[in-house]
Order: C-alpha cells, then sequence, then structure tokens
C-alpha cells in the first residue's frame, strides 16, 4: 500500500513540475520550441547539435534555455523558397515581420559552421545570401525590407531624397547593413566552398557598396542621402533638415543610424567604421579568388585602408581614468561621443566580429570603460548589471546582448560564469532570452520574441563547449 501511495505522490509532482531531489525542488523545464508540424524550417544537423550539447549540460535550466533558443531562427522567422530557380530565404527578425540585413544576417550566422552536415541548411543559408545581395541592389540605403511589395508600409510618410519603395520597410542608413551580408556570405563561402551565391546581383551589390560608402564619407557635400520622420522620439529623426550633425572629411565613413536604429549624434560611429575595414577586404579576397574582378577588389582595399588610417588617428580618446579608449562617435572636428550600445557592432563586440584583437590595450581599455558606471548607459541594479540603450527610451533597461558580449569577449572564466548565470537569472521564466530587461526586475522586459538574442545565446553555448569550457558551465547551480 505504501508503495501505490509512494507512486501516485510521484505522479502528481510530476503534473505539478516539479520533484524533490535531494532536499532541493527541481523545476520540470516543458519545451517552448514550436510542435514539429509548426515549424518553418529544421534541420537535422541542428537537431543533431542540440542533443550533443544538451547531453553535455548538467544545470536543466541551461539545457532548457539552450534548446528553445538555438533553432528559434529556424523554427519561427525563416521564410524559404526557391525563386527563379534559386534559393531565396526572407528572415524575419522575430515579432516584426521585417527582414533587417543586420538581424537576419547574425541571426543565420551560428549555423553557417554546419552547413557541410545538412544540404537543405546549406541552401537556405545560400538563400539569405541571395537575398541581402538583392536588397542592397533595390536600395542600399535601405535598412529593412519587405517580403514582396506592400504599398502602404508602416514608414512610407518618412521624408528622404527617394520616393517610398514598397520593397523598403525602412530606409535609415546604417554601415552594418552593408557589412553583415559581406560577413555572412565570406564565412558561408570559407565553410562550404560554395561560390554560386556570387553572382552578378554580389557584383551589383558590392558595386553600391562601395559608392554608398564613398559617398558618405562627406568629402565635398553631405551628399544626396537625408531622413526626416514626424515622431516623438528624438533618435527616430535627423536634425539639419536630415543630414544630421556637419563633420570634417577626414576618411573616415559617416553613419546616420547605428544598429540599434537610433540616430547617431557625432556621423563617424566607431565600431561600424571597424567593421566596414574588416568587411571591405573581405569582399576584396572574395572579389579576387572567385570573380577575378581585381579592380574592383582594389578599390574595395584601398577604402579600407584609407578608414583604418582615419581610424588610427580620430578614433581614440584619453579618458581620465581608463587611459586611451576608443570613442563611439566622433565628427572629426575634436569631439566625442563616450559611451557603448548593446546592439552589435559596438565597442565591446570589436573582438567577437573579428575587427579588432581582444588583447589590443586600446580595447581592453575600452572594455573596462564601457563595463563602469563611466558608460552613461551602463545599468547595474538588483536583477543584475549590463549596458543599455537609449533605443528603448527607458533608463533602466539592460540588454542581454550586452551581457553575451561580454561573455564572448572575457578571458575570465568567473566572469563568464557570471554572464551566463545572469542570463539564466533574468528570462522572467519564458525559457527565451528577451531585447531588454528591467535592471530591478527581470518580469519587466520588452520584446517576448527576438530571434537574434535567442539563437546568439546557443551560439555563446556552443563555443564555450567546443572551446572546453563545459565545466564551467556544468558549475553553475
Amino acid at each position: 500500500m505504501r508503495f501505490k501511495l509512494y507512486i501516485i505522490s510521484f505522479s502528481l509532482l510530476i503534473l505539478q513540475g516539479t520533484l524533490s531531489v535531494n532536499g532541493q525542488m527541481a523545476t520540470s523545464y516543458v519545451s517552448q520550441r514550436k510542435p514539429v508540424g509548426e515549424r518553418l524550417f529544421s534541420s537535422q544537423a541542428i537537431e543533431n547539435e542540440i542533443n550533443r550539447i544538451s547531453g553535455l549540460l548538467n544545470n536543466p535550466k541551461l539545457k532548457w534555455m539552450f534548446t528553445n533558443c538555438f533553432p528559434n531562427t529556424l523554427e519561427t522567422t525563416v521564410h524559404y523558397r526557391i525563386k527563379d530557380g534559386k534559393p531565396d530565404t526572407f528572415v524575419y527578425t522575430g515579432d516584426i515581420h521585417a527582414m533587417w540585413l543586420r538581424d537576419s544576417g547574425a541571426q543565420v550566422w551560428p549555423y553557417v559552421q554546419f552547413a557541410n552536415q545538412d544540404p537543405e541548411l546549406k541552401q537556405m543559408l545560400a538563400g539569405v545570401i541571395n537575398r541581402q545581395f538583392i536588397c542592397l541592389t533595390i536600395d542600399p540605403y535601405a535598412n529593412a525590407f519587405n517580403d514582396g511589395y506592400i504599398e502602404n508600409s508602416r514608414w512610407n510618410s518618412d521624408v528622404t531624397n527617394e520616393e517610398a519603395n514598397p520593397l523598403v520597410y525602412e530606409r535609415k542608413w546604417e554601415i552594418d547593413s552593408h557589412c553583415y551580408p559581406i560577413r555572412l556570405a565570406y564565412e558561408y563561402w570559407k565553410t562550404t566552398g560554395d561560390t554560386n551565391v556570387f553572382d552578378n546581383n554580389w557584383i551589383k551589390a558590392i558595386q553600391n557598396v562601395l559608392k554608398t560608402m564613398r559617398e558618405q564619407q562627406r568629402k565635398e557635400n553631405p551628399g544626396e542621402y537625408f531622413f526626416l520622420r514626424i515622431t516623438d522620439r528624438q533618435l527616430d529623426t535627423k536634425n539639419n533638415r536630415g543630414w544630421g550633425n556637419p563633420v570634417r572629411p577626414v576618411g573616415l565613413i559617416a553613419s546616420s543610424f547605428r544598429p540599434s536604429d537610433d540616430a547617431t549624434t557625432y556621423e563617424f560611429l566607431i565600431p561600424s567604421n571597424f567593421m566596414a575595414v574588416t568587411s571591405l577586404r573581405k569582399a576584396s579576397e572574395v572579389l579576387t579568388s572567385v570573380n577575378g574582378d581585381y579592380k574592383l577588389a582594389q578599390q574595395c582595399s584601398a577604402l579600407a585602408e584609407e578608414v583604418e588610417t582615419a581610424l588610427k588617428k580620430y578614433a581614440t580618446y584619453k579618458h581620465p581614468e581608463y587611459g586611451t579608449i576608443y570613442a563611439y562617435e566622433v565628427d572629426g572636428f575634436g569631439n566625442y561621443y563616450l559611451m557603448d550600445d548593446p546592439n552589435v557592432p559596438s565597442l565591446l563586440a570589436m573582438p567577437y566580429l573579428g575587427d579588432i584583437d581582444v588583447n589590443d590595450p586600446i580595447y581592453q581599455n575600452t572594455r573596462r570603460f564601457v563595463l563602469s558606471q563611466e558608460n552613461p548607459y551602463f545599468f547595474k541594479g538588483l536583477a543584475g548589471e549590463g549596458i543599455g540603450s537609449p533605443h528603448i527610451g527607458r533608463y533602466d533597461m539592460i540588454w542581454p546582448m550586452s551581457i553575451m558580449m561580454r561573455a564572448f569577449t572575457s578571458q575570465s572564466d568567473e566572469e563568464i560564469k557570471d554572464c551566463i548565470k545572469l542570463i539564466l537569472n533574468t528570462d522572467a521564466g519564458k525559457g527565451f532570452i528577451h531585447e531588454s530587461f528591467n535592471k530591478d526586475n527581470p518580469d519587466d522586459f520588452t520584446r517576448e520574441w527576438f530571434a537574434w538574442q535567442n539563437t546568439l545565446f546557443g551560439e555563446l553555448i556552443i563555443k564555450l563547449v567546443n572551446e572546453g569550457k563545459l565545466d564551467i558551465l556544468n558549475s553553475i547551480s
């Protein structure tokens, strides 16, 4: 009779989702993944990796969150099809059904390493690259695009130098919108050896990239592009009739908006200029090795060298406490904006992107600065600490992306462990990563569905396991 009662009690505990183990109450975590029949895209290679990693993790919540997050982009945002005989993939950013060049490139990035293990996954990734290059031929100044013609797009009333295009969701000029497609295509090529993505659309796209970046060096005038929006948010429009604050033409590239889609204060956005240098050099390598277009390749290399030279002269600031650091934005006149934003490219994330060596002494000084309260957007509260963004419109919200970038760029096992614990403790019980959470209350968060951060978390856990840091993850209680 006692045995039967024990079985009944055990069954009730399972139904309630808790079970006492060694005196501690352990939570039973239910998968938050889409049902198999509702998933937009599936990959056996990704399933195999999920099983491998989750089988190594001891912490049940970490295992649960990794399993939920890593396939989130595939299952909820990827719209894959064959168009004109080529793979074509439109990627939602999550709860906004538009494709950002930045977000889509970052969302599928962690899957590239598995492309050779799954032909369909490889084709899907080629489709993202193909779609990104097409977008760059539609409008090189746009940051986000619609899936087909949408006549009454949300931002049709924006005033720019071009009439509203029904294929364009938003027309905010951001340097990184050109860099992410190059980064993704280059890594795909290096991983798979597939050169089919480097077709005529690629050539047209890189020609547009060069033309736009040169125009935005603003050597003779501000250029044709301007942006105005009727809004109650200061950072959703540009001053000076849409051209922003003036710059001194020193070789850097002006970016009207940040990776957060917020307007820059000083137009020379430093982390994006660093990303432009590495991206142009990758483009040059592709043009040389794949296309045999040595003239276009040389133009990319020359622009990269010019921007790099200007960065060495104009990107740094002598901070009274941290020494020489990289500024977030400059104008070439000697004005500096000292802060960092969690959206990537950021100052913190430059080694993650491969734009600078993590051991660079100026970067290390900068890292200490941006992770301190000298950074006006570094927040610390009851729930944790991290970098926030004016994009939220609140001065108390931490972005998990900054916590993940802190872990990606850390050389301290203890710091990495603290970052993972902080992420696990601030999901509001949802099993996913949100855009931001309140520094004092993780139940107060923005964007329940933000695929980039979810997939990035999976990328981080895989990286740590592959680099021999499983013991750190399994030491988290």
